[in-house]
């Protein structure tokens, strides 16, 4: 019995946590592990050498609470120097545009954007105007923009369609490594997740160099509901005990659609294909499910995983009609697995403990995970 309850609680307190309303703690700074994997320095989908991760975030007056965030592979020209990619559906009930042609060619060429549902078409062509614009692209003809979304419509005016192609522009342009934005930012403004305020959250694995080094990053976009829990802790219940009542959430006058989406976005550094990418992909989205999800009737949960890896980067012309690759074998591919669930389960915790509480359309309130009943659950 002993060795049961050790297991259930596979997690620590690890000195002071910091409640501060100006920056609300993540996950491992509130004294929270989970996994079993080590994370890299950041933390972060940045931990992946050459990507960039940029927010626009806009809140304007009491009705508008949306944004944009791009990730791009690398600090080239993507369309010139693609990165082998693929794209897991668990539930297809979304907007991901571009999936098709990243499915039938395993290639990515443009960066990814999160936005909201309706911006779509918007944010596709602000990624045909920067890639176009690209100096070396004046003779490109076809692009393949992608574009993920979830539906913020609880809090923001959804059909003001207030993101415009200069805010995605500005979302690419303001791309970086190092440490990443999360919590209620970019995309993730106004977004809800286990009818908590949710939003953008990344996290990272580093595997062993016996196990080839490499890192795995992922990144979140957190719009989804489901039997919220933390290592098997089933926190969303007992805060609806804790509560007295019988709302999923109790801080929330007004419900939402407690059914939602989440977007998955993956990166690594091992040398993987398209084939072994959708597998990786597949395994991220299981973060979701470690965190209480599964994947709703009207949840659209998407995954998309590239490689930053030089030896399987695709040029967009060849002088020869061959390529030769050196790719991972599949035998290996498991400790990566292991990284990517890991990884997007807690870039998902990091959304919802980064968030802070919001109001938006119609008066409509959402409440930040409330911290100090999650430290009283724990102790």
């Amino acid at each position: 019995m002993k060795t049961v309850a050790f297991c259930a609680l596979f997690f620590f307190l690890a000195g002071p946590v910091h409640l501060s309303p100006e920056g609300r703690p993540r996950l491992r700074e509130f004294g929270l592990k989970t996994g079993v994997l080590e994370p890299g320095p950041l933390n972060a989908i940045t931990d992946v050498a050459g990507v960039k991760v940029g927010h626009l975030t806009l809140i304007e007056g009491k009705d508008v609470r949306t944004g944009v965030t791009a990730v791009l592979p690398h600090d080239g020209n993507i369309f010139q120097e693609k990165v082998p990619a693929a794209v897991y559906v668990a539930n297809g009930f979304g907007k991901l545009m571009g999936s098709t042609q990243v499915e039938e060619l395993g290639n990515l060429e443009t960066p990814i954007i999160l936005t909201n549902t309706l911006s779509v078409p918007t944010t596709a062509d602000a990624v045909l105007d920067y890639i176009l614009g690209l100096p070396e692209n004046k003779a490109v003809e076809s692009v393949n923009p992608v574009v993920g979304e979830t539906n913020d419509g609880w809090l923001n005016d959804i059909r003001g369609r207030h993101v415009k192609k200069e805010h995605v522009l500005e979302a690419i342009r303001k791309a970086k490594t190092g440490p990443v934005e999360e919590g209620a930012v970019g995309a993730g403004t106004g977004t809800i997740c286990y009818n908590f305020k949710g939003g953008i959250g990344t996290s990272s694995r580093k595997l062993a160099a016996s196990r080839g080094g490499y890192t795995v990053g992922a990144l979140v976009q957190t719009n989804h509901g489901g039997n919220f829990q933390i290592n098997g802790i089933p926190v969303g219940q007992k805060l609806k005990e804790s509560s007295g009542r019988d709302s999923a959430n109790p801080g929330m006058a007004q419900e939402p659609m407690t059914e939602g989406s989440c977007m998955v976005v993956v990166a690594t550094d091992a040398p993987l294909d398209s084939r072994n990418l959708k597998r990786l992909a597949k395994r991220a989205l299981l973060g979701i499910a470690r965190t209480g999800g599964y994947y709703s009737g009207s949840s659209g949960d998407y995954a998309i995983a590239f490689s930053t890896a030089k030896e399987v980067r695709i040029p967009h012309r060849l002088a020869s009609p061959t390529q030769t690759v050196t790719l991972l074998r599949n035998d290996n591919m498991s400790s990566l697995f292991l990284a990517a669930a890991e990884a997007a389960e807690e870039a998902i915790l990091n959304s919802l403990f980064k968030a802070q509480r919001m109001e938006g359309r119609d008066g409509h309130v959402v409440e930040a995970l409330p911290l100090d009943k999650i430290k009283e659950f724990i102790k």
